[in-house]
């Protein structure tokens, strides 16, 4: 197919420019002036394949694009006043043009066709006995994990297990189930052969295959085999949850155990993914983790404040839906933990009789007096300013932000690349697996102590008895409830609305910014415009339905 799968000879150009994206991780060989077959023939060659095949979950983990496809246009985020793709958030004239698609969609093509030429080429790698089981684990698991992104995204497209050598004009439409049949196989090989830790941080492990196919096997309804791999990973007693929740948003503490698998970023910038045109022609235009600018409000232009390291550049992407906000009890510390609601004054300018350090803004998901915020120097945003009375947005530049993501070691107040690794897979998630499995089952006090465990983490001192819940409280839309309290903003909010047949549902009764051109057809995403027309069998390879 045109434009979407690469040839062996623009991913080896790709090998030579970029590889340095992830020196300080990974090793890397930069086999210069040699052809494709001779690289792959050799075993240093042949890593550098394999680390290559990493690189691509960078376009996908930790950047705007992403987030859009990702955790916007659900039930618990909405359009900051800085939105650029309104279409995805709010389905508004979503087609196949929109860029964020047409990106990763791009991306992901690319890496499939690196995996799939690399799991035909192992043979001939030189690789020892010992190390090749391990490197076809690793391209296993990544070939499966690209091709859940395109299937859930945009359901049965195209499919193929063949490396792609040259200009391909045509695509076929294969079926989800098929999909579904090639990750299956491709992670239990990789939970089979691959090590419990690897000595380069990063690489995928057995634990990361087993929690990875846990959530494949619930995303497929089979809720037995999620059961069984999610409490293989729980018991391997590999993994730790960090006893403080908020102690997981630490840029001291990227290697949590709590984090199963990471998509990591250098400390260095240099060597990330941001585009260069001599280096990394290939790379981002923004390059490295862009969360941290992503969910902030718009604090640097109140009375009191500058903008600074510590409180972030805001870009005012996005902010949350009220409901978002609502699910947190105030015995939740994951409140306090995930989004922020004071700003210290930081400027030379203030108002009368205000302190550098004193409160500048306070954005509260509650209600305040009228008359007690008349008494305060501050300014305040609180719940009826920044929302209606339906739960439509009435200020999208004052918020509580989402604080998860912020980076205050950036080297200076307006860098966008932050160094923050990203959790793709924590070990609370797990427990979710579990406990939504064990629902499904029918094993409702099972699940309640699973999901008590979270809550347990999560309790404020001396509430712990009062975050229990009994199996009479475990639903789905309970269990959907305490994923966005656990996990808001890390990029699985939409496939989990999706997997579970709540997404229009959802949306419909929680996000009413989100829902006034929300259809049927949104479950799945508009092929590239680009892509449609680069096929010469546009009668088999057409849009998806709903879509122009």
């Amino acid at each position: 197919m045109k434009s979407f799968l690469i040839n062996k000879t623009g991913l080896l150009a790709f090998f030579l420019l970029t590889f340095t994206s992830c020196k300080d991780v990974l090793e890397e060989y930069n086999p210069s002036g040699l052809t494709a077959e001779t690289v792959y023939s050799t075993p240093e060659g042949f890593e550098t394949l394999v680390n290559a095949a990493y690189t691509y979950q960078r376009w996908w983990y930790g950047k705007e694009e992403a987030y859009n496809i990702s955790e916007t246009g659900t039930d618990i985020w909405t359009s900051g006043s800085g939105e650029v793709y309104r279409d995805l958030t709010q389905y508004l004239n979503l087609q196949g043009s929109n860029a964020a698609l047409t990106s990763e969609w791009r991306e992901f093509y690319a890496a499939i066709n690196l995996c799939n030429g690399g799991i035909a080429r192992i043979d001939k790698a030189g690789l020892s006995a010992a190390l090749r089981p391990i490197r076809e684990g690793e391209l296993r698991f990544l070939r499966a994990f690209y091709y859940w992104h395109i299937v859930e995204t945009w359901g049965g497209v195209h499919f193929t297990t063949q490396e792609t050598n040259g200009i391909v004009s045509t695509a076929n439409r294969t079926p989800v189930e098929t999909f579904y049949n090639q990750i299956f196989e491709d992670l239990k090989y990789a939970v089979a052969n691959l090590p419990v830790t690897q000595a380069q941080y990063g690489k995928v492990t057995k634990g990361a295959a087993q929690a990875f196919l846990a959530r494949m096997y619930l995303t497929r309804n089979m809720n037995k085999e999620a059961l069984e791999m999610a409490q293989a990973v729980i018991t391997s007693n590999t993994y730790k949850l960090e006893a403080n929740y908020a102690d997981l948003w630490k840029m001291s503490n990227l290697k949590t155990k709590e984090a199963i698998y990471v998509v990591d970023y250098a400390a260095n910038l240099a060597i990330n993914d941001l585009v260069n045109t001599t280096f990394n022609p290939y790379g981002h235009s923004r390059g490295s983790n862009n969360g941290h600018l992503l969910f902030l409000m718009k604090y640097d232009d109140r009375p009191g404040l500058v903008r600074d390291i510590v409180n972030g550049r805001p870009f005012n992407r996005y902010m949350p839906t009220r409901f978002l906000l609502d699910l947190y009890s105030d015995n939740d510390a994951r409140y306090e933990g995930s989004f922020m609601e004071v700003w210290l004054a930081n400027s030379t300018s203030r108002p009368a009789g205000m302190n550098i350090g004193d409160t500048a803004v306070y954005c509260t998901r509650k209600e305040i007096p009228d008359a007690f915020e008349a008494t305060r120097k501050y300014q305040t945003f609180d719940r009826s300013k920044i929302y209606n009375a339906n739960g439509t947005t009435k200020d999208n530049l004052r918020y509580p932000t989402l604080s998860k993501f912020m980076d205050p070691t950036r080297a200076n107040l307006n860098e966008a690349q932050s160094a923050r690794d990203v959790f793709v897979i924590r070990l609370a998630e797990v427990y979710l697996i579990a406990a939504e499995a064990q629902m499904k089952l029918g094993n409702l006090q099972a699940a309640a102590d699973y999901v008590n465990v979270l809550r347990t983490r999560a309790a404020k001192p001396g509430k712990s008895a009062a975050m229990q819940i009994t199996s009479t409280q475990v639903t789905l839309d309970f269990i959907l409830d305490e994923r966005a309290r656990e996990l808001a903003g890390e990029q699985i909010r939409w496939f989990d609305l999706k997997r579970t047949g709540k997404l229009v549902e959802r949306i419909k009764a929680y996000a009413p910014d989100n829902a006034v051109n929300l259809q049927d057809h949104h479950v799945l995403r508009p092929i590239p415009q680009t892509q449609l027309d680069a096929v010469t069998n546009k009668t088999e390879f057409s849009q998806n339905q709903g879509y122009q």
